[in-house]
């Protein structure tokens, strides 16, 4: 059996902002820089990571994702990632309404610390989790209507590979489940007005089919952030201060 995670990430206090709130390519590349330090992988690593997102952005994955989803009776959409022109992808506000073009999130403006990777009972405030997407996650999420026993076939489609997973509960999904993934080309990474791709599907429920779209998901997308953060930073408990 999995051990349990935390119900909540810790409060603001151990969430303090590391960064000026620009856009500049800057910070993104100092922050990169930094996490690759202290996971040993170097340059060698961003690199593998580059090279990775290019086979993945493949059109037979991606056509695999949508058919999947299809068949299991989602709504599967992929969008252009939006920053607002001129504002910076961290924003030090854990309460700001950002202009997020998907509901739940997969891209955006968000908190300039990320939660501790795992898998939630209580709701973890959206704003963190954009940013373990930025990071490469997967984001698994589900209404305050799903069943138990759904919540149950999450947790356990989580634990088949939590690195580089996250689970919480989103109240407005209302009985429906839902899965995101943020990518994109990280040598352009906040360049020119590029931020990648966020890519978003919702479920009326759980079901073989539904667990097999999840998979295919989880496949093409997981581990290519826009950020080029390497998945061994993506272990469940990992996080800003770990």
């Amino acid at each position: 059996m999995a051990k349990k995670k935390p119900r909540t990430p810790p409060p603001p206090r151990v969430q303090v902002p590391r960064r000026r709130e620009d856009a500049r390519p800057d910070p993104l590349a100092r922050h990169r820089a930094a996490l690759y330090w202290i996971s040993g992988l170097g340059i060698v690593g961003l690199v593998a990571v580059v090279v990775v997102v290019a086979v993945a952005g493949g059109t037979p994955s991606a056509k695999k994702v949508t058919t999947s989803m299809a068949a299991a009776g989602c709504s599967f959409k992929t969008v252009q990632a939006y920053v607002p022109p001129g504002q910076g992808v961290h924003v030090n506000s854990l309460t700001k309404k950002f202009p997020w073009n998907t509901d739940p999130p997969s891209n955006g403006q968000h908190y300039p610390l990320w939660a501790v990777w795992g898998f939630y009972t209580q709701p973890v405030n959206p704003r963190m989790v954009v940013h373990n997407e930025e990071h490469g996650g997967v984001i698994l999420w589900w209404g305050s209507k799903v069943p138990q026993s759904t919540v149950n076939a999450l947790q356990a489609f989580y634990n088949e590979q939590p690195v580089g997973v996250f689970g919480t509960p989103y109240p407005k999904l209302g009985s429906k489940i839902a899965i995101s993934a943020w990518t994109g080309d990280t040598s352009r990474y906040g360049q020119n007005g590029y931020y990648g791709q966020g890519h978003l599907a919702i479920c009326p429920s759980w079901g073989p089919k539904v667990k097999q779209a999840f998979t295919a998901f989880r496949s093409v997308y997981r581990g290519h952030g826009p950020e080029g953060i390497p998945l061994s930073l993506d272990k469940p408990g990992m996080g800003p201060q770990s």
